[in-house]
């Protein structure tokens, strides 16, 4: 006679209530056969205002209070890692908690991409507390999901893989190049409209974002290029220095002959802001609160 696990109760009921929720509110739910269960449990398919969407993404369903931790839930990943991480649909993990009859969840492939980027792998997925998946959050939570999703789409693909790999948010008309030097380390340049300063994020600089300007690009002999870079720096000063450099940071030719080519494909993109007073401030690394399913940064 076959024996029915312990845990399938369980397991069935936060499938069904998740699939409830979502329904609801007519999003599209697919339930993935247990036989054919390689760590997901669930196509969801997005809706807007009735109308079926492109945006898909899957979901893996926990059950009961043994995932519970500290933080919040915890779901492991065993051997999931890697199609977690670098599958074509994103996988958010879900855990429902009998004791509080509340469902929660996070973006498992953004986790286990940050974590990459950090140098180590992830066990687990963390699904913290506060990310209650309800009547009143799920609005967020599918704008967020659409947004992540729509973000390797397309012409967004190369911006949103360079912003988790350097931890930042960039937003759709910001304008993102890069560049990989003879050491293998990462550059990028980011530049927003109408903002008088770019920013720098360099992976030996661990990400941390510097705010440049054309004037304090440092190229010795750069005035025989006709191009106005390193106006900040004295007359003298631009002589004695032997060395490329940009706000403080030193560079080889080759980045500070890049940051130049950056610079002057982007100048349209800084016209008119050159006026406003002040230094330029550091741009903001994406947003430092926690809708649903988001964890905030540290």
């Amino acid at each position: 006679m076959t024996t029915i696990p312990k845990g399938r109760r369980m397991e069935q009921a936060a499938v069904n209530t998740l699939r409830a929720l979502l329904q609801s509110h007519d999003h599209v739910v697919e339930e993935i056969s247990g036989q054919n269960d390689y760590g997901e449990d669930l196509f969801v398919t997005f809706a807007d205002a009735g109308r079926v969407t492109n945006d898909v993404i899957k979901v893996q369903v926990k059950g009961g209070a043994s995932w519970r931790r500290s933080y919040g839930y915890a779901v492991p990943v065993r051997q999931h890692g890697d199609t977690w991480a670098n599958g074509n649909v994103p996988v958010f993990c879900v855990v429902f908690d009998p004791d509080t009859e509340q469902l929660y969840c996070a973006n498992a492939t953004e986790q286990l991409r940050r974590g990459v980027r950090e140098g180590h792998r992830q066990r687990t997925v963390r699904v913290p507390a506060a990310a209650v998946l309800d009547d009143t959050t799920l609005a967020s939570f599918v704008d967020t999901a659409r947004a992540y999703v729509g973000g390797y789409r397309g012409r967004n693909a190369v911006p949103a893989h360079l912003g988790e790999m350097a931890g930042v948010t960039f937003g759709p008309s910001d304008h993102v190049l890069h560049w990989i030097n003879e050491f293998e380390e990462q550059l990028i340049f980011w530049q927003r409209p109408g903002q008088s300063y770019a920013t720098l994020l360099h992976s030996d600089l661990d990400w941390n974002p510097v705010p440049i300007t054309p004037g304090g690009l440092l190229i010795p002999g750069g005035s025989s290029l006709g191009l106005e870079f390193g106006g900040d720096f004295p007359e003298d000063l631009r002589r004695g220095i032997p060395f490329p450099m940009v706000s403080g940071v030193i560079l080889n030719v080759p980045e500070a002959l890049w940051l130049s080519s950056c610079f002057s494909a982007t100048e349209w993109a800084r016209r008119g802001a050159e006026a406003e007073s002040g230094s330029p401030p550091g741009p903001g690394t994406g947003t430092s609160g926690a809708t649903a399913c988001q964890e905030p940064r540290s």
